[in-house]
């Protein structure tokens, strides 16, 4: 950025040991910093996990939320220093709602109060033309600001009140304390799956028979299938057979359609998730992260964008020449070149920007792997944009034998097109030559039992498309979303199965507060959000609103929170990432010892189930290293043995402190376990 609007040298320095760009532009001095992401974020001021409901919730410093960040604190103090004196303000974020968060937070926290009136640099590309023209036209703009800001609100207290809720339902029913997550977008998204889910084990599949034939005539062979494409009983697919074996078909019907299919439009932010998918198997969080890092080579425009469209403005004849300046492109370019340049466009649209296109720019660096397939779907799709159409002949023919129709048909490609960018266009080829009233032998009748075929599990492409078509997240979160649900152990698989803790999340919220499941719920508040970015409504009412709603959501669950518990409890326990069971506590012979993760300090431990209920077995664990319990129990206690994994020399471990063998140093750990020991002593 600063490169490009320099009117000279490009001056750097330290402030709080953060860089610096210091350069003149039209006549002023700019100073440039990074945010480099969220310096501020919303969290509730306590530390216990177990209070909730939470509404009184702040922006605080980034490094005070989750792990200490020093980096951001760092920022913080340098961007306090350097909006002392400044005549003005312009944020120069990411031109989306969360880059207008970022940059309005700062400007808030920061500088003192100056979003108002600071200035907004517009822009969907990080090269030269783009960021001089963004700068030299920059306006004040707050509304989205404020939907930026009213977005994370909305979110948290969706998502802290309601997993907190889940999570102590299930300690307050017996279970191991585990974090159960739920959120606005993440509870309609799991039900999808388990709707599907319990689709495929409802469908019931019935047997059909499909009938074939075999035609030979005029110095050609070919297949037709049946009229009749599902025949309930085989015994009437075996009277088709009988019936037309051996004897002559005649042309009755033929009918030819030319097709003309169009270039596709440029790619939307769901669009090039969705192909990468296909294309080479990227989840979608890999693919958006990895077009971020082409955006920020000014390789690409802006890949967060809901936009399927082109503007007239965008220079594409350079674009394409430059393209055209690599091999493997240049004959694509020269082709669409010699036309106009008309790109295809699609119906999705995005106020904020475009939809993907190449910048033209040439790599400074060799790409990485992934970086260099998602450019080159990017750069294709660009280009196959301004193709030709592409028309093919499909030929379809009825051939009667008696009182049964047989179907045949073919297609060719009549002209190729923009698909030959890709490689994958059809081939011009031989069609049979038919015509009304040929006759052919039949010279075969096959007949093929079949059952019908389910529905389909998700892929992460088709998950998006459905979060896409019920209108549930936005092109920048629905990735992170699947992504957590993953991450959280509802779900699993290539093709997407619901786990037993998901269905249990799913069958116990749908019971009991099945609104947090819902699709109109989530799209109402999305609506809300979206009104603010339009500047329609105040955000006051949002917030409202939504607090009103989650503490309704709070009280139905509180009603039954024994109930939701206990259903969820023991799918908790046994999924991935839950507690590992190491088996009868030694000391109270009705508990069981488990391995489990403190809520407050994030350390694992041993406990035994009935802790809250009065025996206080519990042991240190090492913190770092794989545990999984030993094949046998301790030869000198009768406790469980870990087996540690992830050091140097793996290592076995009985679980209890007060264990013989520790005194006599009969354990093999590594020397450098000392935190273990000492922490066993203050046990003992």
């Amino acid at each position: 950025m600063a490169e490009a609007l320099a009117e000279g040298a490009v001056r750097t320095s330290l402030v709080e040991g953060v860089e610096v760009l210091r350069v003149t532009s039209r006549g002023e001095e700019l100073v440039i910093c990074s945010a480099q992401g969220h310096l501020f974020e919303v969290a509730d001021p306590f530390d216990d996990r177990g209070v909730y409901p939470v509404f009184d919730i702040e922006w605080f410093p980034s490094g005070m939320v989750g792990r200490e960040d020093a980096g951001a604190a760092r920022r913080i103090g340098a961007v306090r220093r350097l909006a002392l004196g400044a005549a003005k303000f312009i944020n120069a974020c990411d031109l989306d709602v969360e880059g207008e968060a970022i940059g309005s937070n700062i400007l808030r926290y920061a500088c003192g109060g100056k979003q108002e009136g600071a200035l907004r640099a517009r822009f969907s590309s990080l090269t030269k033309s783009d960021l001089v023209a963004a700068f030299a036209t920059a306006e004040e703009q707050a509304a989205q600001g404020r939907a930026g800001r009213a977005r994370h609100f909305v979110d948290f207290v969706w998502g802290v009140n309601l997993s907190r809720a889940l999570s102590q339902a299930t300690v307050g029913a017996g279970g191991p304390y585990v974090t159960i997550s739920m959120g606005r977008v993440q509870g309609p998204a799991l039900a999808f799956i388990a709707k599907r889910e319990t689709e495929i084990r409802n469908f019931v599949p019935t047997q059909f028979f499909a009938v074939a034939g075999t035609f030979e005539g005029n110095g050609v062979s070919f297949g037709a299938n049946y009229s009749e494409e599902k025949m309930k009983t085989r015994a009437a697919a075996e009277d088709v057979r009988s019936d037309c074996l051996g004897k002559e078909g005649v042309v009755t019907k033929v009918s030819r359609v030319e097709l003309h299919v169009p270039p596709p439009p440029p790619f939307s932010t769901g669009d090039l998730q969705k192909e990468a998918y296909r294309y080479r198997g990227y989840t979608p969080v890999l693919t958006l992260r990895t077009a971020e890092r082409l955006y920020l080579k000014a390789l690409i425009s802006y890949p967060r964008t809901a936009s399927q469209r082109l503007p007239a403005s965008i220079d594409f004849s350079r674009i394409l020449k430059e393209l055209g300046s690599v091999g493997s492109y240049s004959h694509a370019v020269a082709e669409v070149l010699r036309r106009g340049l008309r790109p295809a466009q699609g119906k999705g649209t995005d106020a904020a920007h475009p939809a993907i296109y190449p910048t033209g720019e040439r790599p400074t660096a060799r790409l990485s792997g992934p970086e260099a397939v998602i450019f080159d779907l990017i750069a294709k799709r660009f280009i196959a944009t301004f193709g030709e159409p592409e028309s093919k002949e499909v030929v379809t023919a009825e051939l009667s034998v008696g009182r049964h129709v047989f179907l045949v048909r073919t297609e060719r490609t009549l002209r190729r097109g923009w698909s030959t960018i890709f490689g994958r266009a059809g081939t011009v080829k031989a069609v049979t030559p038919i015509s009304k009233g040929d006759r052919y032998e039949v010279v075969a009748v096959d007949v093929r039992g079949a059952l019908e075929r389910g529905p389909l599990r998700y892929n992460q492409a088709s998950f998006l498309e459905k979060m896409e078509k019920e209108n549930i997240g936005t092109k920048s979160t629905r990735a992170d979303t699947i992504a957590t649900l993953f991450s959280r152990g509802y779900i699993e698989g290539r093709e997407i199965r619901i786990t037993a803790l998901g269905s249990a999340v799913v069958e116990a919220v749908e019971k009991y507060a099945p609104a947090v499941l819902s699709t109109d719920l989530t799209r109402r508040f999305e609506e809300g959000i979206e009104s603010l970015n339009r500047a329609q409504t105040r955000g006051s009412e949002l917030m409202r609103e939504t607090a009103r709603e989650v503490a309704r959501q709070v009280l139905v669950m509180g009603a039954d929170e024994i109930a939701i518990g206990s259903h969820i409890s023991s799918a908790a326990t046994a999924a991935p990432g839950g507690p590992m069971r190491l088996g009868p506590c030694p000391t109270c012979k009705s508990g069981e010892l488990s391995v489990v993760r403190s809520r407050k300090t994030g350390k694992r431990f041993v406990v035994c189930s009935r802790y809250s209920s009065g025996c206080r077995t519990s042991a240190p664990l090492p913190q770092r290293g794989t545990i999984r319990l030993a094949s046998s129990a301790c030869n000198r206690c009768g406790w469980p043995v870990v087996a540690v994994s992830g050091w140097r020399n793996p290592w076995r471990l009985c679980v209890n402190p007060l264990c013989p063998s520790k005194r006599q140093g009969g354990d093999r750990r590594p020397p450098t376990e000392a935190g273990y020991r000492s922490s066993a002593r203050r046990v003992a």
